[in-house]
């Protein structure tokens, strides 16, 4: 018997997602399970010793850890889930994804030059990290 068993009754709200995906970490044990069953999830675990079983999330921290980790020092708990926060907003409203044929996954149009006078601006995301650029008419 666990020492920790999650309740269902502490979550306000089924889950929308029909599976989780966990690998044989002990922290994913009885309690674990038996909360997503109650919440109407099918937990499935991943074989030992084979991440590429989860490509998604693979490819998501991959890209994280590239794109923002590397090149910022956290100094807490609370400035990590920030930075986090801001990557995700980043990641789905302005980075372009290549099987997206190279759009966002929130679909930004394609803005077009609207005059010769018009300049390129950029808008730093994620402390200046990462930029978007979008043209803004002269005044």
């Amino acid at each position: 018997m666990p020492a920790f068993k999650f309740s269902f009754n502490a979550w306000r709200r089924r889950i929308q997602y029909r599976y989780a995906i966990l690998d044989g970490d002990g922290k994913f044990g009885e309690g674990v399970t038996d909360f997503l069953i109650d919440s109407g999830m099918k937990p499935r675990r991943i074989s030992p010793a084979s991440p590429w079983q989860n490509g998604v999330a693979e490819r998501w921290i991959g890209s994280c850890r590239r794109e923002l980790l590397d090149h910022v020092i956290v100094f807490n708990e609370a400035h990590l889930r920030g930075l986090l926060r801001d990557y995700i907003s980043y990641y789905h409203a302005d980075r372009i994804h290549d099987s997206l044929e190279k759009d966002a996954p929130a679909m930004r149009p394609v803005s077009s030059k609207p005059s010769q006078s018009a300049r390129l601006v950029s808008f730093p995301r994620i402390g200046g990290l990462h930029h978007r650029y979008d043209w803004q008419k002269a005044a």
